[in-house]
């Protein structure tokens, strides 16, 4: 199988070099694409517009998954654009929002391939980001009930930034491509020393044309496994 040439010791030279999210931040908090989308978050403020998720949890896939913990990248296009939805980790809702239908689907591929899987209650994703899976938006922001107003701002930028600093500091994570969005960021990632799998996007347009049935939870369970790694709780 694909991963099977990730040896285990290029995955652990990977782990010890190390990167915080800190120094990175600051690193593009000074360059002139980040600054040109902060002035437009700040116009969209004094115009205002409702922005989702609240400023303090834009980040928060990233304070929930520090660099070098992350095992595995799930990677999403907009947060959610309804009041309460956006907590700032790709597909999750916080705890009480109606479950999206998204992620009803992963819950379904969920129930398929792992056995004695139970479908929670909740759509918060926070405790699959604390065992190492980075819940990643490209665009991290979004106007109330305005899908992808947000686009094309800088967010790309930044997030493009992210998956190249997780491609060039570590080795052997995981890549979660879903859907044709997420597919053209391949790009940024050297297959040489990360695993990349790829199917048709969750949501219900597409679920059925290759996601429900692709093992991704199951083959990424395995993978940690077969190295010696905690395998994710789902």
């Amino acid at each position: 199988m694909i991963y099977l040439k990730l040896t285990f010791n290029t995955y652990q030279e990977g782990k010890k070099n190390k990167m915080s999210w800190k120094k990175f931040i600051a690193q593009q908090t000074a360059m002139a694409y980040y600054k040109n989308l902060q002035q437009f978050l700040q116009k969209q403020e004094n115009l205002g517009k409702i922005i989702y998720p609240p400023a303090a949890l834009r980040f928060y896939a990233l304070d929930l998954t520090p660099l070098d913990k992350v095992k595995v990248v799930i990677l999403g296009q907009d947060p959610y654009h309804g009041e309460g939805q956006s907590h700032g980790l790709s597909f999750s809702v916080p705890q009480g929002v109606k479950i999206p239908p998204s992620l009803r689907n992963i819950y379904k591929e969920l129930a398929r391939s792992i056995p004695n899987y139970q479908i929670p209650e909740s759509g918060n994703l926070e405790h699959w980001a604390k065992q190492g899976v980075l819940l990643l938006n490209a665009v991290l922001s979004v106007e109330k009930s305005n899908a992808g107003s947000h686009s094309k701002k800088g967010w790309e930028i930044f997030t493009d930034n992210i998956i190249s600093e997780i491609n060039d500091t570590q080795s052997g994570i995981i890549f979660l491509l879903w859907g044709s969005y997420a597919h053209k960021k391949e790009n940024l990632i050297d297959t040489d020393k990360h695993i990349v799998l790829k199917s048709t996007h969750p949501s219900p347009l597409s679920a059925y044309r290759g996601f429900l049935g692709c093992d991704h939870f199951k083959q990424v369970n395995e993978i940690l496994s077969a190295r010696g790694d905690a395998v994710i709780n789902w």
